[in-house]
């Protein structure tokens, strides 16, 4: 089995997936980088149980971070817990894709995962649309080569900021206002957080397509992807496991003994 971690900004993403592809669990914790790789251990051991899963029987790790403090206390948790050396996706990893920017290596790895699930299961030309600490839009040409995007501040750091920066305004929640006038604070504050949002999506979306000189399909994945997907037009569907089928891609084709499992032939 294989233990994929995702670590972000704001949260770390463990999922474990089965021999044939089949996610068996997943679990988020929130980032910080001065939890130990024993922290994690315990806290996972106690939810793999819970969930019926026999942590021994994980053979193999792969980890994906926009976080390079955590990729100690990751990797240790995955020598000491699972008796497995992870892979890092970045540096010699085979993507299976062309990294078509200008730096390759300052292309996030979690923006890389989505870019290799979307191409293995969509044709081209797309555009990944991510809500996370950041809101980012990524670009996979027809041939699923990533030709690069736009960084956009995420719905989390844009409700700080406000609140931050103006004494007499709340937290918030995030939520899909009732109208577009707001008639209380609150409210003014959720619609220009919500529509807002939305109107950029919309308006990038046209400008990038437009750019592109092509039609694209857009998938939008990452926790709030579903709640704009049903605000707009723009976003042509949901995946909220995107950047885990990315690791789970990305081991497989890097992975000899994965590629020979997916390979193999099925006992009848």
């Amino acid at each position: 089995m294989l233990l994929a971690i995702d670590s972000g900004n704001s949260n770390i993403v463990f999922a474990v997936f089965g021999d044939s592809g089949e996610m068996l669990g997943e679990w988020r914790a929130a980032t910080n980088s001065s939890r130990t790789a024993d922290e994690f251990g315990v806290w996972l051991e106690r939810l793999m149980d819970r969930d019926g899963i026999d942590r021994t029987n994980i053979d193999a790790a792969i980890i994906a971070t926009v976080v390079p403090d955590n990729l100690i206390h990751l990797q240790t948790l995955c020598i000491k817990y699972f008796d497995c050396k992870a892979l890092v996706v970045g540096g010699d990893l085979d993507l299976g894709i062309k990294i078509a920017i200008d730096r390759p290596e300052e292309a996030g790895a979690d923006r890389l995962c989505n870019a290799v699930a979307a191409a293995d299961e969509f044709e081209g030309p797309l555009l990944i649309l991510d809500f996370g600490t950041a809101t980012t839009f990524d670009v996979v040409d027809e041939e699923g080569n990533y030709r690069g995007g736009v960084i956009y501040p995420g719905i989390n750091l844009s409700l700080e900021a406000l609140h931050m920066g103006a004494a007499q305004l709340p937290r918030v929640a995030i939520k899909k206002p009732p109208q577009v006038i707001g008639t209380t604070t609150v409210t003014a504050m959720q619609s220009g957080i919500f529509w807002g949002h939305v109107s950029m999506i919309e308006g990038m979306v046209t400008r990038i397509s437009k750019e592109f000189g092509k039609p694209m399909k857009v998938i939008a994945t990452g926790g709030l992807a579903a709640l704009f997907n049903k605000a707009t037009d723009a976003i042509d569907l949901c995946d909220d496991d995107l950047t885990l089928k990315g690791l789970l891609a990305i081991h497989r084709r890097n992975h000899p003994s994965a590629q020979t499992a997916q390979t193999a032939p099925q006992a009848h």
